[in-house]
């Protein structure tokens, strides 16, 4: 069974002007069931992450200053929201999400987290919306649990997965990689075991090609027992930060590319959704509910 974490605070209220990109959480699940891609026991709600478990990815400071709420003011500003309790009590369970669904994938091939992609965040830092790693926090812990031996973190969302290059710079057992707008934030980019930058107005046929080579390097230099895929829509044409030239066609082909070379190669993969900035909500959703219907056809048709 396709498993989806979901939680209702990953709709967590913030002030004016940053509510819109939360949106797309309550909206997501909502049109699934429409649909009838899935019904209510697909979704699962994850409880808070354990602390011990994020301490094998993030500082012990660093949590404290974050549970306490005493970052100081320009670390707050990096991160790009006003820190609150309620929206450290949904990193926490976001985390879990990520690692729940890594879990689930062992078990079913695939699973996926509604939110969650957290790519900017670092051990001792967070910027760009990012708090907590959450991919990173679950690579962690399956190999700490010897469930996984070589993982590969798949980044596609059109933002560099800084956070997560600089975490795993020296861990030969993740092999991390980033396809990226070229000219996008980080104007200051981490380095990635591969990096794949992406010209302004870079169109379908080509990021295709691109994207393939990659999962080709992957999958038959590195193979990995374990996958997870960020899979932001903020590649779109459509997006007010993208950059790029990509159609939802397209944007649905490279789940596809994603999905059939870890099914292929029997490796399971945990999914996250990272980013999406359309003004078109619709834009997002449809985006979005293309990767949860490509996971059920191709692992459970």
């Amino acid at each position: 069974m396709l498993k989806i974490a979901y939680h209702p605070i990953y709709q967590h209220p913030l002030p004016e002007g940053h509510r819109f990109p939360m949106l797309k959480y309550e909206l997501i699940p909502k049109q699934l069931l429409h649909e009838g891609i899935i019904t209510e026991h697909n979704l699962f709600e994850p409880k808070a992450a354990l602390d011990t478990d994020i301490l094998l990815t993030h500082k012990a400071s660093y949590l404290n200053d974050l549970k306490n709420l005493s970052l100081d003011a320009s670390h707050v500003r990096r991160i790009g929201f006003p820190l609150s309790q309620a929206l450290i009590e949904r990193e926490w369970i976001l985390v879990q999400g990520t690692l729940d669904a890594a879990i689930f994938a062992l078990e079913n091939g695939v699973a996926l987290n509604i939110a969650g992609g957290t790519h900017h965040a670092f051990s001792d830092k967070g910027e760009g919306f990012c708090i907590l790693n959450d991919m990173a926090v679950a690579a962690n812990v399956l190999l700490q649990r010897n469930l996984a031996q070589q993982i590969a973190i798949i980044d596609l969302d059109v933002h560099q997965g800084n956070g997560t290059a600089s975490i795993f710079k020296h861990n030969p057992k993740v092999f991390t990689c980033s396809l990226h707008g070229k000219n996008n934030y980080p104007f200051h980019k981490e380095i990635s075991d591969l990096d794949v930058e992406l010209e302004d107005g870079t169109t379908d046929e080509r990021y295709l090609q691109l994207l393939e080579n990659a999962l080709n390097k992957i999958f038959e230099k590195i193979k990995p027992d374990f996958v997870f895929y960020l899979s932001g829509v903020d590649i779109l044409s459509t997006d007010k930060f993208g950059k790029l030239n990509i159609s939802k066609e397209a944007c649905k082909k490279r789940d596809e590319l994603v999905f059939k070379a870890c099914k292929n190669s029997q490796v399971p993969v945990a999914v996250a959704m990272g980013g999406g900035y359309s003004p078109n909500i619709k834009d997002i959703v449809e985006a979005h509910c293309q990767t949860f219907k490509s996971a059920a056809n191709i692992f459970f048709d």
